[in-house]
């Protein structure tokens, strides 16, 4: 089988009926990838000028005449990066996750099509020979899973989701296909696709600002998703300039362009958890049946700052946030972590809404509290802090598979698919001890350190959820 080096993923979409017609809507490209599975695509290709578009299309019709197929689907090619050759891949015999992104450059409904076709009745030739490319599209798959972590699937309550003009910052208006709303529960029994989140534009550029905007401006709150890693891709200087192709990933660390696809930095810190005990201030104030006109911390002679500590969840271990209102209810004073926010002043204050001003410069934050976890979006970027414990006995150990006392356990919820280990076994450090499977994809449970095996908690077949002890292992001997 021929090797291509950095070759593009592009296909053709595909529709025939009953009654010997068949035709081709121009190409997608899907070459950004992550374990060989799309994570945006866009149509047209950069890479693919009228010339290749022809014979593109041509061979995707004739592969389809070649079967008799019916209905709509799509022809995949990998592309030379010379843009001269292309290689058969496969048929997608269904429509497309990114089939969206052919409906918005050309206006066609490919779903209705492919139902009209269903019913045995003729494509509308007419119709679709008028058919061109206007604008460029752009859709990302936004994934409940984690890049950091090797894409693993995440799971739990997606406690708010708002993607497009309903954003924190009022972004642009694009179309979502999501599967979820607030309040669903991200399971282990599906694949972790929360939404397909696509920008139509004039040019490439503005529809990769456009999507890259609204992603930026959404409230995720409560499952750990893709998105910064989405943003990154379509703000990086590469994307934009069109050097893509199937290791595009590998080229350009995870790591890298979810950094900088995260709008997260001191000042959207600081700016966060000050909102964040101010919305919470305000939640107890409302909330009070004693004096209820009194400001918040009032004393009849002012001394120190109100305090509260805040752990922000992937980021520093904890930030600590002090203010002090006026006996007229106006705040003078704000800090965090000893360090003053010049000016502040505070336009309006709720439990989910602080309008605040710093230097001259007036923010909105909305603040969504969970528990004893709080939400953060604004212009600055997204945030999640969290109480910090009073007593720091009560917080749980961390670990990545291993817990004290030679347990291992699973990090993410899924289904026991082999025990690879029995009781009084020698195991090695890095051994793989059991396989989990959640949503398509296996994580391996290992070995922290050499040990002899003593209890095997789990059987084939068993649901667990994240946490859960699977094998607990002896001691290692001195000497």
């Amino acid at each position: 089988e021929r090797l291509l080096v950095r070759p593009r993923h592009v296909e053709i979409q595909v529709l025939a009926d009953d009654h010997g017609s068949c035709v081709h809507l121009f190409e997608r490209e899907c070459s950004i990838q992550r374990r060989h599975q799309k994570l945006i695509e866009e149509a047209p290709s950069p890479a693919v000028d009228p010339e290749l578009r022809r014979r593109l299309g041509e061979a995707a019709l004739a592969v389809a005449g070649a079967v008799g197929y019916v209905g709509a689907g799509t022809v995949e090619f990998l592309l030379e990066p010379s843009g001269e050759a292309f290689w058969f891949l496969e048929v997608n015999a269904r429509i497309q996750v990114e089939h969206p992104v052919t409906e918005a450059v050309t206006g066609l409904d490919l779903v209705r099509l492919q139902l009209l076709v269903a019913a045995g009745e003729p494509l509308p030739l007419a119709e679709l020979s008028q058919a061109e490319v206007r604008g460029h599209a752009i859709e990302a798959r936004l994934y409940a899973e984690d890049p950091a972590a090797g894409f693993l699937p995440q799971t739990g309550v997606l406690h708010r989701f708002r993607v497009g003009a309903g954003g924190a910052a009022g972004g642009p208006a694009v179309r979502v296909d999501a599967g979820v709303a607030d309040g669903s529960v991200v399971g282990v029994h599906y694949d972790p696709l929360l939404a397909k989140v696509v920008a139509h534009a004039p040019t490439r550029p503005e529809a990769a600002r456009m999507l890259a905007s609204a992603l930026a401006g959404a409230q995720l709150h409560g499952v750990v998703t893709n998105r910064d890693l989405l943003v990154g891709v379509l703000r990086s200087e590469s994307f934009l300039a069109g050097d893509t192709d199937t290791g595009f990933l590998d080229h350009h660390p995870p790591a890298e362009l979810t950094a900088a696809g995260s709008a997260a930095g001191p000042l959207t810190t600081r700016l966060h958890a000050a909102a964040a005990a101010l919305a919470a201030q305000a939640a107890r104030r409302a909330a009070t049946t004693v004096y209820v006109a009194a400001p918040s911390g009032w004393r009849n002679n002012p001394s120190q700052l109100q305090r509260v500590a805040l752990d922000v969840v992937q980021g520093p271990a904890a930030v600590l946030v002090g203010y002090r209102f006026d006996r007229t209810g106006a705040l003078v004073a704000l800090e965090v972590d000893g360090d003053p926010l010049p000016g502040p002043r505070l336009w309006h204050c709720t439990a989910d809404l602080v309008d605040l001003e710093i230097e001259g410069v007036r923010r909105r934050f909305e603040v969504h509290r969970v528990g004893d976890t709080a939400y953060v979006d604004s212009s600055l970027g997204h945030s999640e802090l969290r109480d910090h414990p009073q007593d720091p006995a009560s917080a749980g150990p961390g670990g990545s598979g291993a817990e004290p006392g030679g347990s291992m356990v699973s990090s993410l919820p899924g289904v026991v698919r082999r025990v690879l280990v029995g009781v009084g076994e020698w195991v090695e450090a890095g051994d793989v001890l059991v396989l989990v499977e959640a949503m398509k994809t296996e994580h391996r449970v290992a070995a922290a350190r050499p040990g002899r095996v003593l209890r095997v908690l789990v059987a084939e077949g068993q649901e667990v959820t994240a946490g859960t002890t699977v094998v607990e292992l002896e001691e290692a001997a001195d000497g």
